[in-house]
Parts: C-alpha cells; sequence; structure tokens
C-alpha cells in the first residue's frame, strides 16, 4: 500500500473529473472548495506529476489526469462488488438498499411515503442519501436514483415517476399581495442557489418563459429547498414552487398556489437502478413500489 495514495484522495480527484469542476465536487462531497484543492495538490505530490491543467478555467486534466479516473473507477467497483459479495454470503445483501435523491424530494415526496415500503417489506431498509450538490449520482455503493431533468442517463436502466410542475407558491396573505401588487414583479421571492450549471429551472427561467419583466427588488436566497419552504410557510415571499416539493403543503393549506400560475417546463422525475444492482431482490421490490405511486 505504500505506493498507492490515500483512496479518500483519489476520491476527491474521480469526482472532479466526474463534475467538472473543483467547486462542483466541494459541493457534492460537502468539503470546502479549498479542502479539493489541497487533496488535489497532495494527490500530485504523492504521484510526481501534475494531474490538472490550472491555466485553464475550469481545470482540466493533464494527459496523466486523463489516465487516472478510468483506474479509480475500476478499483472501487471492484472493491463494490467484493463488498456485495461479502453481504451475499452473510446473508445481507437482499435486505437493504441504498439510494440518493435532492434533499427537497427526500424531505417532502419520499421520506412521508416511505412507511408504506417498510408496511410491504418490513425486513428491507433503504439508506437514503441527498448530495449537497443536490445533484444524485450513482457513485459506487449506490443501487437507486431518483433524478430531475429530461432522461438520457446510461448509467443503468431508468423509469419515469412522474412529470414535474412549477408553480409559484407562499402563504394566502402572500398569494394576496401578489394580485394587491397587480403581479409577481412587485412582491418578495425566495430563490434557491444553484450551483453552474444547474439542473433545476428558476424564477429567471420561469419569467422568461413566461414573458414576464422582472423587478430588481432584493430576494429571499437559500442554500437547499428546505429553508425556501420553510421561509415561504413563514410569510417571507413567494416561492417557485415544484411538485415533488410542495405538492402535499399545498393539498393541506400550508401553502397556495398563484391563480394560472402553473409552468410546465418539460422535465419529469425519474428512477435509475444501477446496472449491477438490477438483480437485487430489494431493489426490484423498491423499483416496483416507487413506480407504482402515482398509478
Amino acid at each position: 500500500m505504500s505506493g498507492i495514495p490515500h483512496l479518500r484522495l483519489l476520491a476527491t480527484f474521480d469526482t472532479v473529473c466526474q463534475l467538472g469542476s473543483m467547486q462542483r465536487a466541494a459541493q457534492e462531497l460537502n468539503v470546502t472548495p479549498p479542502a479539493v484543492t489541497q487533496a488535489i495538490r497532495a494527490l500530485e505530490l504523492e504521484i510526481g506529476v501534475p494531474l490538472l491543467n490550472r491555466s485553464t478555467k475550469p481545470a482540466l486534466p493533464t494527459e496523466a489526469g486523463e489516465r487516472l479516473p478510468s483506474a479509480i473507477r475500476h478499483s472501487f467497483a471492484l472493491i463494490e462488488d467484493t463488498i456485495v459479495d461479502i453481504r451475499h454470503l452473510a446473508g445481507l445483501s437482499e435486505q437493504q438498499l441504498s439510494l440518493c435523491c435532492t434533499l427537497g424530494m427526500a424531505t417532502y415526496w419520499l421520506m412521508p411515503k416511505l412507511s408504506g415500503f417498510y408496511g410491504r417489506f418490513p425486513d428491507i431498509t433503504v439508506n437514503v442519501q441527498a448530495p449537497p450538490s443536490d445533484q444524485p449520482v450513482l457513485s459506487p455503493g449506490l443501487d437507486i436514483a431518483l433524478r430531475y431533468g429530461r432522461g438520457g442517463w446510461t448509467d443503468g436502466e431508468t423509469w419515469k415517476l412522474f412529470d414535474e410542475r412549477a408553480c409559484p407558491v407562499g402563504t394566502p396573505q402572500m398569494i394576496g399581495q401578489v394580485a394587491e401588487a397587480g403581479g409577481l414583479e412587485e412582491v418578495p421571492l425566495i430563490e434557491v442557489r444553484l450551483g453552474s450549471p444547474h439542473l433545476w429551472d428558476t424564477w429567471a427561467d420561469y419569467f422568461e418563459q413566461r414573458g414576464i419583466k422582472r423587478s430588481r427588488r432584493p430576494s429571499h436566497v437559500f442554500d437547499n429547498y428546505v429553508q425556501a419552504v420553510q421561509a415561504a410557510l413563514d410569510g417571507r415571499g413567494i416561492m417557485l414552487g415544484w411538485r415533488s416539493i410542495t405538492h402535499k403543503l399545498v393539498g393541506d393549506g400550508s401553502l397556495v398556489e398563484l391563480p394560472s400560475g402553473t409552468h410546465d417546463f418539460g422535465t419529469s422525475y425519474f428512477v435509475t437502478c444501477s446496472h449491477r444492482s438490477m438483480n437485487k431482490q430489494s431493489t426490484k421490490h423498491f423499483i416496483d413500489w416507487v413506480t407504482g405511486l402515482d398509478r
């Protein structure tokens, strides 16, 4: 092991290469950007050659850096397969599954429904991960990803769960202010700070596609949709609500949708099962359950 760098350094470099930037890698790994920079420099020092060309923005892998990620992923896949074999021999592999999704999806859509899955399959444990970047990736050790977008993933088999919709939401009082002010342009807005490039459409996208001229009023900006929802519930402004996040709150009257404000960005929610997990009985049960929720 003396000639092999620490696995944390290798995993950090692989994440940078997968996501295309140190900033996004830091979000994914839930560390600071300087920590990612330090890890890459430590790896380069151990190997003895530069792995990133820092003269470009974002930094791109050097010739040596392009060779390393495939070896890292192959090695991690081998480790994962070995762990799966060990769990299978111990009788554990069919009793648990791991999935990733966004924090908002986990909090407001999946977790309230998960008791229904446990009611049918009480012996299966579901481990839920919500990456800080809000971009679920089927990394080694994960069986399933719940994803927002337009499809096209190639790292597993994918099924559509439901079409996503967006609509401005707020407390009844805040929605009333929209009518009094003559439109969304003159009321406080609640925004979620997203990485770049971002997968979720924003207020800017909503206004552009609906032909609304956006005012320069200050907005309340938060790091995730859980914080944004709480701000909306507190009456601090209007939030761009998504079905996966605000549907239940609208249903029980905690939040109200803006009349005629629903917009279709052409996106949906999907479930992807990794290729290596397709034959696990626990993942088969989960896929059957989750794809049948809206039927």
